[in-house]
Order: structure tokens, then C-alpha cells, then sequence
């Protein structure tokens, strides 16, 4: 495909995630939006507020007339419309997670290769501004070796049916801390619990833990909550960092604070523990805020148009699908669990780094 010609893309499926596809889609120069969804009140929604797209019942009716599929059903269906347009050679973006089991993800990985087509993953936070200037104070040494990071994504509602509130918000996190870091987490332990309903957990806490770095991560995920959060604590030795996204304008501050050990002099000491702290300036970085999804999806049609390699492409939600599987395990389990082939991921994740610098 050139770089000028007209991109034919379908939305599959047009809920929460799909109309703001669609939305941005539309808006942009030379693509061609068709929404499936079996609902065909659905349908009428999206032609009613995007005259200019069209619709169809199923991505069986279109797969003949379009570039490239996005798909943004319910997880459960991830893997078996994404792999029909692979297989029938269109480029795909299938939003988070990838697929419900590793043996999906895979299949995907593979199908994607063996047909010379893109697969990408919507980690959405990956082009994220804010997180890249996360990245970037982390990256710099500005705030010294990583302690541990904290993230908390908390709001009420949005139950879903085909999976629990870690699959459906932890992948969220668990992309921005190993964007972070360069690593995919060697193990994960689990606490969830089901509050409401009889299906999923809807409260869970997970800690991550980074061997190269040798680092943790703990992550909060709920949909039982009276406040939305989305917010990820990096401390450093040096300094510390919060990426609140809920925040207008100061998206990211850093803190120029921190504790440093001293040494026990007097023995009539040694009960309290001997720190001292350090007290410096906030300062919150100007970020050039531009909508992720638009940044993600840009992306997507340039990658479409050029045959380049997505930034998130299947194997980064490969990796992601796996440490989610590994949750599953730590969760029936009730202690930690390895994270299958993380020292591969790892592997690549070096070699991409090194590539990049």
C-alpha cells in the first residue's frame, strides 16, 4: 500500500472502546471507517453520530473490502476475530488484552508472521506523553535506582462479564511498568477478591518483581471504589515521581525528597531506626499532551501504510497475556508464580532498547 492511498479499516465491535475508535479513525485524513457489530441498535448509534461510516452485521461481510481490522469486542472474542483477519491477510489492532489464554496469543503471533501482516496491541499508555516522560526521568538517572513503583487504578463500575478486574485493568499497568523498566516481571503474587455478583474478583493487589532490575512493582486494581485513580509512584534513590492522569496540567511531578540511612553511634539509639530525610523542591515538567488513542491509532495506519513494526506489537501483548496468566496461578495458588518465557521477552526487550539507543 503507498503512503497516500485511502486506509479501509473496520471497527469490530462498537462499545465502550469501539465508538472512541471509531471517533478517531473518522477524524482522520484518507481512512475509511466500517463498524461491525451483531447489534444492530448499535449499528444505528454509530451511523446516526458518523454519517460517513458504514456498517455491517459481520467482519465476514467486509473482510474482502478493508486494509486492516481493529478489534474491540470483549476479550473473549479477541483471539478468533483477530485470527480470521490475519489469516485472511489485514492488518490488525486488537485492544488489551491480546487474548484470554497464551496459546491464543500465540497462535495470533505466529498467524501474523506467517502471513506478513501487522499485529499490534492497543497498550494505549505506551503512547502516552506522560509516560513517556516517566520513562524518560527514569531512562536520565534524575531519580537514582528504582526502589519500587506503585500504580492504582481504581474506579466504580464498569463490571465486566468474560473476565475479572485484573484482566480487564491490570494490563493497563503491567505495560507501563515494563515500558518503564525495559523488562518484563520474572514472577507475580496475587490478592483479589469478589465483593459484588457471583462471577470475578472485582478488588485485587498484585506485586511484580524485576529481576534485572531488581525492583518491584505493586499494583491496585478495583471496580469497587468510590474515587477514579489512575495514578503509577516511582521512588528512586534520588527522587520520586507521580504520574496522576487524572490531573488537567500536572500530569507528572517530581519530588526531590527522599531518606538516606545513617549509621547508629549512640547504642542507646539502635531501637529507632536511623534515617534521615531530605526535603527539596516539586517541580512538575511540561508535558505536550496529545490524546493517546490518536497517538496509538496514528500509528496503526502508519504501520498499515508502511510496513513498519508497531511499538506495541503481538509479542508485547504476548508478554503481557502471559504475566496476566501467571496472576491466574498466584491467585488459586496463594503464593508467587513465574511468568512463562520472561527471560526471552527480556532478551528481546534488550535488544530493542539497545536498537533504539
Amino acid at each position: 500500500m503507498g503512503p497516500t492511498s485511502r486506509t479501509r479499516v473496520a471497527v469490530v465491535g462498537y462499545g465502550y472502546w469501539g465508538s472512541k475508535h471509531v471517533r478517531v479513525l473518522g477524524s482522520m485524513p484518507d481512512v475509511e471507517v466500517t463498524v461491525v457489530d451483531g447489534d444492530a441498535g448499535r449499528l444505528r448509534e454509530a451511523a446516526t453520530t458518523y454519517p460517513s461510516v458504514r456498517t455491517a452485521r459481520s467482519q465476514d461481510e467486509v473482510l474482502d473490502e478493508v486494509d486492516a481490522v481493529v478489534v474491540a469486542t470483549p476479550p473473549g472474542n479477541h483471539a478468533r476475530i483477530a485470527l480470521d483477519a490475519l489469516r485472511a491477510g489485514r492488518h490488525v489492532l486488537v485492544e488489551k488484552p491480546l487474548a484470554t489464554t497464551v496459546e491464543d496469543a500465540q497462535a495470533l503471533v505466529r498467524t501474523a508472521a506467517a502471513s506478513g501482516t501487522q499485529l499490534m496491541v492497543g497498550h494505549t499508555f505506551e503512547y502516552n506523553a506522560a509516560v513517556w516522560k516517566l520513562k524518560e526521568l527514569i531512562d536520565s538517572g534524575e531519580l537514582g535506582r528504582i526502589l519500587y513503583i506503585d500504580a492504582a487504578r481504581l474506579s466504580l463500575g464498569r463490571y465486566q462479564r468474560d473476565c475479572n478486574v485484573i484482566w480487564d485493568l491490570a494490563p493497563h499497568d503491567i505495560s507501563i511498568v515494563s515500558f518503564l523498566l525495559d523488562e518484563t516481571p520474572r514472577s507475580t503474587s496475587v490478592w483479589a477478591q469478589r465483593h459484588v455478583g457471583h462471577l470475578h474478583a472485582d478488588v485485587a493487589y498484585l506485586r511484580l518483581d524485576f529481576e534485572r532490575s531488581d525492583t518491584h512493582a505493586f499494583v491496585h486494581v478495583s471496580w469497587l471504589d468510590p474515587c477514579k485513580v489512575r495514578r503509577v509512584t516511582v521512588v528512586g534513590e534520588r527522587k520520586m515521581a507521580v504520574y496522576n492522569d487524572m490531573s488537567d496540567n500536572e500530569r507528572i511531578r517530581v519530588y526531590d525528597i527522599g531518606v538516606d540511612p545513617n549509621e547508629v553511634d549512640d547504642p542507646t539509639d539502635a531501637h529507632a531506626m536511623p534515617v534521615s530525610y531530605r526535603t527539596g523542591d516539586i517541580v512538575s515538567p511540561f508535558v505536550q499532551f496529545t490524546e493517546p488513542l490518536l497517538v496509538q491509532d496514528s500509528h496503526f495506519i502508519d504501520c498499515v501504510r508502511t510496513g513498519r513494526t508497531p511499538d506495541t506489537p503481538g509479542e508485547r501483548g504476548l508478554d503481557v497475556v502471559r504475566v496476566l496468566t501467571a496472576t491466574d496461578a498466584a491467585r488459586l495458588s496463594g503464593r508467587p508464580e513465574l511468568v512463562a518465557g520472561y527471560a526471552e521477552a527480556n532478551e528481546r526487550a534488550a535488544l530493542l532498547h539497545e536498537a533504539a539507543s
